[in-house]
């Protein structure tokens, strides 16, 4: 169970990472966007940790309101669920 749930970490993480990176690109270039649902969807599913790094290293989204209160709120939830599964 532990490496599942490690695997899953690790896997939602580098997604929400890449996704959100993705988005940034797109912002720029003026191409259809990754909706803002699907962001809070993959932070939701375990990938918090990534969704936030990239949000701050990337510069995207940290002017919204929602995903500067709402991402972190969603890692703590993560960081909650998390730790009960590996226990």
């Amino acid at each position: 169970m532990v490496n599942v749930v490690m695997s899953w970490f690790v896997v939602i993480n580098i997604i929400g990472y890449v996704v959100m990176s993705e988005d940034k690109n797109k912002a720029r270039k003026r191409r259809q966007r990754v909706p803002e649902k699907t962001l809070f969807l993959l932070a939701g599913m375990g990938g918090a940790l990534g969704v936030l790094i990239a949000m701050y290293r990337k510069r995207h989204k940290t002017q919204h309101t929602s995903f500067r209160i709402g991402v972190p709120l969603l890692l703590l939830l993560n960081v909650l669920l998390y730790s009960y599964f590996l226990r």
